[in-house]
């Protein structure tokens, strides 16, 4: 799957720094050139996407909510 086109606006690229995993949901710390962002999601989620440290992502903010898509 290839991302074309997203409405969300606040999008910043970076890579992982960090994932505290949980048996539930994890933390996933990007940096970025804004600095550090943080999104809690599954740790299913950390799983499908392949993510581990160093993994170039988008984190997609959108009111409370940050999602992360893998580049």
């Amino acid at each position: 799957m290839t991302i074309q086109a997203i409405n969300v606006r606040n999008q910043f690229k970076g890579k992982v720094k960090a994932i505290i995993e949980g048996s539930v949901v994890s933390e996933v710390d990007v940096e970025t050139p804004a600095g550090i962002v943080t999104s809690v999601i599954t740790t299913r989620s950390v799983k499908d996407l392949g993510l581990t440290i160093g993994s170039e992502v988008v984190a997609l903010v959108k009111a409370t909510e940050v999602s992360i898509a893998k580049l």
